[in-house]
């Protein structure tokens, strides 16, 4: 009992150190659960409609995008720029596919395999077009072709066989599947768009005023009183008056994305005066080696120049159009002294060592010998040669040697821009090239010998044998050690804008502006390598610096200062002030033009006033006119002359975008040759209905909470 006692006696102990542990194990949990979702959020590269997608998911994409334009174009890489609009392509299909799928399904529409077997039947989707499905006797796609290979990818798989053929099936099917699932897709947005265009119908009084819109032609005397002729110091502009007009304009301010302004400061390190000598010393030291004879290809690769030199006699085309620019005024074993190019920021010496006519397309055929030792090859292949030479029929004697013998085309660009030719490949280039139609040549390689006879030349054309010394003005460690220190100097010393902007010149640097930055462009001022500059950029608060960004092609420093952060919503008004000033001085210099214009009543009267008058013709309704005296566009005065009869003067002064106007409708007539045909008006229109709701993605896009987070990852 005691025991029980002294046990109870601790238990408000007992209580608090039990709450305080369950606690603990709460907020544990809390802060996993927490972390968790952080550590989700930032693996996700976007959101529509609540649908997101991980990094790993969109690159997966990006993958699969990337592998059907290589297969497509024969690529084997594509460049930055490239890869970037690849992204672009796959962040905008996800998120239209997203859209139209989300709402296609609220209205229980679909893309059935019955539908996708009819397409594939017809075969006449452009899409199929660029499948390797396509009979190349009728021009157009074969489903039974498409039909076999997947059979045949099938049975391969199940079976297993070459390792090579299947990874060739397996391309060719992941490339189908790609294109399969966008011809999904693409029928999918056509039902949507077909029912909304449905949703918008014509009837026989649309189509007749439609049609009396497009070609009733309205002739009529004009009198205008252009803004210009009123001086902006003549109008008042208040506050109040920007504050109205804003509120009357709202929603054109409406942003829906966030963006954001920055200054910056992007200093490029160039190459100092001593880089720039160190260099022309080099050059200057290749063009006496050139000139004294020795051997180009030393003197090339001593210069350690950007072009090898390969001893292969190449086309213009073959070289960078500095060079090749060169040429055609260059004696054979000349030098050039060196020489600058801007565009590619080089030194360059050159040394034209020949110049011939030669065919830039060879028709040829060989046959390979080998034998177990060189001189086996040899014998073998001399009697090979001698057997032809004799008049023994190339290929039987090709196909004893287990070859087909046939004859093939070499073109100039097939090798000429090859950076590196070992000396059997450029032996048997140059006897490809040299040899005449018929003539029979024995080559002894390495590792035995060819017998090659060619069978026809075409289009001659002159190739140049050319030692290129290119060479990069490139800055040196020093230089940039240089420039850098100089940049972390300005950029630790100036931690505001202020003072970035107060300073800069006294460094020699310049500060630059951009507005209006988005999250989804893929750079800072146009350079590469700068993900996190943006990322900075969109983490930042207004007035916050940057640190310094080495970026570009590692030769730039950058130094970025947010200036106002533009978020989704309402644009502020201080944002567009400019804008709506400008505006407010237009209708108060119309409000002046109007009075200038009142009570009269005749086109004399309004030039008595003070208006500019001409005769305007051909005014349609469907068409704004372009008015000569205000230098303006105006439907609004286009739609005015629309609703007068022929002979009455206008109602009401019009308000114009440059000018008020009054009018008189001198005659009205259909346009010649134009004839009402019901039918093909209504057509004409349900067309037009079509367009117009094909443009319901921009709608729905507004609505689907879309968030880009691309550039945290890409």
């Amino acid at each position: 009992m005691a025991a029980i006692g002294k046990i109870r006696s601790w238990g408000p102990v007992l209580a608090t150190v039990i709450g305080l542990a369950l606690f603990a194990f709460i907020a544990e949990e809390m802060f996993r659960s927490c972390e968790a979702t952080n550590n989700e959020r930032r693996q996700q590269v976007g959101e529509v409609l609540g649908k997101k997608i991980s990094v790993q998911e969109f690159q997966g994409l990006v993958d699969e995008y990337q592998e059907v334009i290589k297969m497509t174009q024969g690529r084997d890489n594509l460049s930055e720029e490239e890869l970037n609009q690849v992204k672009d392509q796959v962040w905008q299909q996800f998120v239209n596919n997203t859209i139209i799928s989300t709402e296609a399904s609220k209205l229980g529409l679909e893309v059935t395999d019955a539908e996708m077997q009819n397409v594939l039947k017809a075969g006449t989707n452009p899409m199929l077009m660029q499948t390797p499905f396509v009979n190349q006797q009728t021009g157009r796609f074969d489903a039974s072709q498409l039909t076999k290979f997947l059979s045949d990818y099938k049975k391969m798989q199940a079976q297993g066989g070459n390792a090579q053929a299947l990874e060739q099936y397996t391309t060719i099917y992941n490339y189908w599947k790609f294109m399969e699932k966008n011809i999904r897709q693409q029928l999918l947005a056509q039902k949507y768009q077909s029912l909304l265009g449905q949703c918008l119908i014509s009837n026989p009084v649309s189509a007749k005023m439609s049609f009396d819109q497009q070609n009733e032609e309205s002739d009529i005397m004009l009198a205008a009183v252009p803004y210009t002729s009123i001086k902006d110091t003549e109008v008042e502009v208040s506050d109040a008056d920007i504050k109205a007009k804003y509120n009357e304009e709202k929603e054109q301010f409406k942003q829906y994305v966030e963006s954001r302004d920055i200054k910056y400061v992007d200093y490029q390190v160039v190459a100092s005066k001593a880089d720039r000598d160190a260099l022309m010393k080099t050059m200057k030291d290749a063009q006496s080696q050139l000139q004294a004879g020795v051997v180009p290809a030393e003197a090339v690769r001593k210069a350690q120049s950007q072009i090898p030199y390969t001893g292969i006699l190449a086309t213009r085309g073959a070289f960078p159009t500095d060079i090749a620019a060169k040429l055609d005024s260059m004696a054979v074993g000349q030098v050039t002294a060196p020489f600058e190019t801007a565009y590619d920021n080089t030194l360059n010496v050159v040394k034209l060592i020949n110049k011939v006519q030669m065919p830039d397309s060879v028709e040829f055929r060989v046959i390979q010998v080998g034998g177990a030792t060189a001189d086996a090859a040899k014998k073998t292949a001399d009697s090979i040669f001698t057997a032809i030479k004799g008049g023994a029929d190339f290929e039987a004697i090709a196909k004893n040697y287990g070859q087909d013998g046939k004859k093939q085309w070499m073109t100039s660009a097939m090798y000429e821009r090859s950076q590196a030719i070992d000396a059997d490949s450029k032996t048997y280039i140059d006897a490809i090239n040299t040899l005449q139609p018929n003539e029979l040549k024995n080559i002894q390689f390495t590792n035995g010998n060819i017998v090659l006879q060619v069978t026809n030349r075409k289009a001659m054309v002159t190739k140049y044998d050319v030692a290129v010394v290119k060479h990069t003005i490139d800055f040196s460690k020093n230089t940039y050690s240089d420039a850098y220190n100089k940049f972390s100097q300005y950029v630790s010393e100036n931690n505001t804008l202020e003072g970035l902007e107060k300073n800069a010149q006294k460094f020699g640097f310049r500060i630059q502006e951009r507005n209006d930055m988005y999250s989804s462009e893929h750079g800072v001022a146009g350079l590469r390598a700068t993900r996190e500059a943006m990322k900075w950029i969109f983490d930042a608060k207004a007035g916050d610096v940057s640190p310094l960004y080495e970026c570009g092609n590692n030769d730039h420093l950058m130094v970025i200062a947010l200036t106002k952060v533009h978020p989704e919503g309402y644009r502020d008004m201080n944002d567009v002030k400019e804008q709506l000033k400008q505006e407010v001085i237009r209708d108060k210099k119309f409000e002046k033009a109007a009075q200038k214009l009142n009570g009269v009543k005749s086109i004399a009267d309004a030039k008595a006033k003070g208006a500019v008058v001409d005769s305007v013709r051909q005014i349609t309704f469907s068409a704004p006119v372009f008015v000569q005296a205000a230098g303006a566009s105006e439907p609004a005065l286009s739609g005015a002359v629309a609703s007068v009869k022929a002979g009455q003067f206008s109602p009401a002064v019009i308000k114009g975008n440059g000018a008020a106007y009054l009018f008189q409708v001198l005659q009205k007539k259909q346009r010649e040759g134009a004839k009402f045909d019901e039918k093909q008006q209504a057509k004409m229109l349900q067309q037009q209905a079509q367009q117009a709701a094909g443009r319901f993605m921009q709608e729905l896009y507004l609505k689907a909470g879309v968030k880009d987070n691309r550039y945290l990852f890409f």
